[in-house]
């Protein structure tokens, strides 16, 4: 990454952290990948119940792999029969993993859902929710974030998962109502009820889509 990019990257993750602890939510710096597992793994405590509603940014930092190996009990709901009761248990876990579809420089995230599992846990349930997000995800504002989710991350994802929706196909929203659209559920968290619930690992690389 260029010099003057990271540079600027840090001045804004210092913004945004700034704006997370004014909404009750938590916000840390990870210069890199590696730095990201750290500071993740430091926020876990060893024996706790761990599971996540996808996310590709929790993939590329490593973690995943790191709590299987680790003393965790982590529930990966790719590897059991029953994907509604794998689903289910996250709503009594100590901690959600997850990234977010974009978020503003003031700490606010957005995020947008097919089954809603996710956004579900987000909002209510898990002791605490923990995401890891690339610099690349922060927008100026609300408006841009929204537009971020729906026409970068949404048709990405369209895409990843073989659907047959307008976005898939073009990379643009079509705010259409496809039997295969996931834009079911729009999760707009603007502040936690709950000091230190919401954590957000920052990090300065791109990560996720």
């Amino acid at each position: 990454m260029n010099e003057n990019i990271r540079k600027r990257n840090e001045l804004l993750a210092q913004t945004v952290i700034k704006g997370l602890k004014s909404r009750n939510m938590e916000g840390f710096y990870a210069k890199d990948k590696e730095e990201a597992l750290k500071v993740a793994l430091e926020l876990i405590p060893q024996g706790s119940t761990v599971t996540m509603g996808g996310g590709m940014s929790v993939h590329e930092i490593g973690l995943t792999e790191a709590l299987v190996k680790g003393d965790y009990n982590f529930i990966d709901r790719d590897k059991m029969e029953d994907k509604r009761q794998a689903m289910l248990k996250a709503y009594d876990a100590d901690v959600f993993l997850s990234s977010t579809n974009a978020m503003t420089q003031d700490g606010i995230l957005v995020n947008i859902d097919g089954n809603a599992n996710r956004v579900s846990a987000i909002a209510q349930g898990p002791k605490k929710v923990l995401f890891i997000v690339g610099l690349n995800k922060v927008c100026d504002d609300l408006d841009g974030a929204m537009k971020r989710a729906r026409n970068v991350a949404a048709p990405i994802n369209a895409q990843r998962f073989g659907l047959s929706t307008p976005c898939a196909k073009t990379g643009a929203c079509f705010d259409c109502k496809s039997p295969d659209t996931i834009c079911c559920q729009f999760l707009i968290t603007r502040y936690s009820l709950h000091p230190g619930r919401i954590q957000i690992i920052l990090v300065n690389d791109s990560l996720g889509f």
